[in-house]
């Protein structure tokens, strides 16, 4: 079964901007030297990621290198291992593929689907209808992608993957492996790929990249390991699970590039670092969950602008410091130190339902995954409203960054600035 996901227009939002002298998105990232799509991980959720990619590949937004961690790793995979033309496609036909319910779910989740049909707007019916989705991937796992093990692994101690895990991920293997042209990401001059993966020897956080080896489907797969649901991937000898264990968001690995170029990055986040108060204990689950696996985007963002905006003013001190006042050896010792590149951080951020609980990310539901699909392409249509976001900023900004929920927060609060 395909997903019809309906596109709509960006044209008329922009029209205004563009009658002001303002490029389309398109047309501004061509001033970059790259154009970096950062993808964190987050199961079920990464179908919003899609949305966002289908409306960027609309926009004729294509990325030179995706970086991604667990589902994003996935989501990037597929980008990077497809054609241009067929990236969409790829992504609607696998997660329609690990989506299908199996067995009895199937009868099950036709009779949902059809009472949310019939009554859209009962918030309590959608949240009923997740967590069958998330009871579904529990008790019978998910087609193409991991199936219960036959024998708890409880009852064994001889530190398989077995004993240490209670699912088997080889489903996954034999579907990326159908979705995604593993030659096509290791070959030169496609986009680049680099995924995240935590060694369970030493707990440190390890990027496989495309540009300085070869990707196959246990880089991704290590990537998605997520104890003790998955057991660890070997790699190289090593043993690894999923990077959202030591970080979440990938985006460090492309901000400390080296050498650094002018980069425009869109950083495509699952979880929010803000939220409520909880109120109940599943609330405090589920909030538990966001402050983890946001990772402290906006810290790391910020702290990577800081350190990024002192290498400038490094450059610039060093330009103005006569060569007869400074020692040559510290000279060079300070120059490593020193950018002029700018990074320009356009920033979408999934903002989940208040109907969504803290089985969110495992509930792979058919109609829940249009849903964060549609959200993630309405998400990224209204970013695209605002070409200036995508404009390369000055050499003085060093790191600007664009987030059109804050935009929207702002106006909500009164704030006109």
């Amino acid at each position: 079964m395909k997903t019809t996901t309906k596109r709509k227009s960006t044209s008329a939002g922009i029209a205004g901007e563009h009658a002001a002298g303002i490029p389309a998105p398109a047309e501004s990232a061509k001033s970059y030297e790259c154009v970096a799509l950062v993808l964190q991980g987050g199961g079920a959720l990464g179908s919003y990621q899609c949305g966002v990619f289908e409306a960027m590949d609309a926009a004729g937004l294509h990325p030179h290198w995706v970086a991604g961690t667990s589902i994003g790793a996935v989501n990037g995979a597929i980008i990077a291992g497809n054609p241009p033309e067929r990236r969409v496609e790829r992504m609607h036909a696998f997660w329609d593929t690990v989506c299908e319910p199996m067995g009895v779910g199937v009868p099950i989740a036709m009779g949902v689907r059809a009472l949310l049909d019939a009554l859209p707007s009962v918030p309590a019916l959608h949240a009923w209808a997740n967590s069958l989705g998330a009871l579904g991937a529990l008790t019978l796992g998910q087609q193409g992608f991991f199936q219960p093990r036959a024998i708890s692994p409880f009852l064994l101690a001889d530190g398989s993957p077995q004993a240490t895990s209670f699912y088997d991920t080889a489903p996954l293997k034999s579907t990326l492996e159908a979705f995604i042209d593993f030659d096509r990401i290791n070959a030169r001059g496609g986009v680049r790929l680099s995924v995240g993966a935590t060694s369970v020897s030493t707990g440190n956080l390890r990027y496989f990249d495309s540009a300085h080896e070869r990707i196959g489907p246990e880089h991704i797969m290590a990537s998605g390991a997520l104890p003790p649901a998955f057991a660890a991937i070997e790699i190289d000898g090593d043993q690894y699970w999923d990077g959202g264990l030591a970080s979440n968001t990938p985006l460090d690995h492309v901000l400390t590039e080296l050498p650094r170029r002018d980069t425009l990055v869109l950083q495509v986040d699952l979880w929010s670092a803000r939220g409520r108060l909880p109120r109940t204990m599943g609330d405090v689950f589920d909030r538990q969950k966001d402050i983890m696996y946001s990772s402290r985007t906006r810290l790391g963002t910020d702290t990577q602008a800081q350190l990024h905006r002192l290498r400038h003013a490094l450059h610039e001190l060093l330009h103005a410091v006569p060569e007869a006042t400074l020692d040559p050896q510290l000279r060079r010792a300070l120059r490593a130190f020193t950018c002029d590149r700018v990074f320009n951080i356009v920033h979408l951020i999934y903002e989940a339902k208040p109907y969504e609980e803290q089985f969110k990310d495992y509930a792979f539901g058919l109609g829940t995954m249009r849903e964060h699909w549609a959200i993630g392409l309405a998400d990224m249509q209204k970013t695209l409203a605002h070409p200036d976001f995508f404009v390369k900023p000055p050499r003085s900004a060093s790191v600007v960054t664009h987030d059109v929920h804050r935009i929207v927060a702002a106006r909500e609060n009164g704030d006109t600035a």
